[in-house]
């Protein structure tokens, strides 16, 4: 056994609030809308199962979950003949689909082929058309300066490019934290199991090259998320933000890190479906903080960078994609449904032989849905995001 070997073996083992800036007094009537970032690339393909797809329990014989089972708490809630929910989303997204107040579109995304996290993040936040990229200016910022009567809340470390251009807008710092994959005692432990043997050698330079691995693959991980709340701090803080937001605030932005999965990911369980729940635990939370009323007024939208590969990697993983799953939520959203632009997923339906193309534009579908939202103009929208063509899915 080698050390690579032995890496691959050993592979499987293992809230201050400040808040700065102005406060402001919201009109009761204005709609509120919050965008919520996944910064990572989260994998959409293991949150809305294309179950139907015999193709999809192909590429994924580690990570898949299972068809729908009544008799299987790990299985996927059919929502119609081909889409299934994962079960990490069921107590906290399920009852909102239930109520139809909840959608999703599959096959959406930026035009950006480069899978690169930080130019295609980037894309998203400008809202530019093509490759021009302004950073000192960002769509939600735009957005502001259009609409009248909404003041904005960045819920970030720091101002995002997304509300970039806007002014002197307030942000909140929702923290969280990591811990490493072997502390030196672990790694010391493990590396006495093997100690007066033909593979001691192999084992303490497997677990050297663990965790220099590690380390690379968590500073990634950290990097993508460009200092976002984890998916835990963000269940920790839904109710709190939705104070905020019901009393203050009409439009809001908070990005959630963690979703960069190319190692042991996991299925029904694990790392993913931790995240999944955390998410939507916080969701779920805001939702209820708001209270119904309040409720009805607001349109939540879940995007990220990109999708992940269709596939799963040597490493139980995924890695860079291109189309994604975006959520849209709220008390009056048309949802019960996955809306958008779809085709059938197999191995012919795969861009490059990759992963899910992008069959719904971001800026068109966002522009869609925000001139429903706020009944914008053809001016207001082309200053949001020049050149779209805004796509009515009737989501609101």
């Amino acid at each position: 056994m080698d050390r690579r070997q032995f890496l691959l073996a050993t592979a499987a083992t293992v809230p201050a609030l400040m808040l700065g800036g102005k406060v402001f007094a919201a009109p009761a009537s204005s709609p509120r809308f919050l965008l919520v970032f996944l910064r990572g690339g989260y994998d959409a393909n293991n949150m809305l199962v294309p179950y139907s797809s015999d193709f999809y329990y192909e590429s994924r014989p580690s990570i898949a979950l299972a068809k729908p089972d009544a008799g299987n708490p790990k299985a996927v809630r059919a929502l119609d003949a081909n889409w299934g929910l994962t079960p990490a989303l069921a107590a906290s997204m399920g009852p909102l689909w239930d109520k139809r107040q909840l959608a999703f579109i599959p096959f959406s995304g930026t035009d950006d082929l480069s899978r690169s996290h930080f130019e295609t993040q980037d894309n998203i936040e400008a809202g530019e058309a093509g490759d021009a990229r302004n950073y000192g200016s960002g769509f939600m910022g735009r957005l502001s300066g259009v609409l009248r009567g909404s003041p904005p809340i960045a819920f970030t470390d720091a101002l995002p490019l997304s509300f970039r251009g806007a002014g002197d807008i307030p942000n909140i710092s929702l923290k969280g934290g990591s811990k490493a994959v072997f502390d030196d005692r672990q790694s010391k432990i493990l590396a006495s199991m093997y100690e007066g043997t033909s593979l001691q050698a192999a084992a303490t330079d497997g677990l050297q090259l663990r965790q220099q691995v590690a380390q690379d693959l968590q500073t990634e991980m950290v990097a993508a998320s460009r200092g976002a709340v984890n998916a835990r701090g963000f269940a920790q803080q839904g109710q709190r933000m939705a104070t905020l937001m019901r009393d203050r605030f009409r439009l809001g932005f908070v990005d959630v890190g963690g979703w960069d999965t190319h190692v042991n990911q996991g299925g029904a369980e694990g790392q993913l479906a931790n995240n999944l729940d955390n998410l939507g635990q916080g969701l779920a939370s805001f939702a209820d903080g708001l209270g119904e009323t309040e409720w009805n007024n607001t349109v939540v939208v879940v995007v990220s960078e990109f999708g992940r590969t269709f596939r799963e990697n040597g490493n139980k993983g995924t890695d860079h994609g291109h189309g994604t799953t975006y959520w849209v939520l709220g008390g009056k959203v048309n949802g019960g449904r996955v809306a958008g632009q779809q085709v059938a997923v197999n191995a012919g339906s795969l861009l490059q032989n990759r992963d899910h193309p992008v069959l719904n534009n971001y800026r068109d579908v966002l522009g869609g849905l925000l001139r429903r939202t706020y009944g914008l103009s053809d001016k207001d929208l082309a200053t949001v995001f020049p050149n779209a063509k805004a796509r009515d899915l009737q989501l609101v």
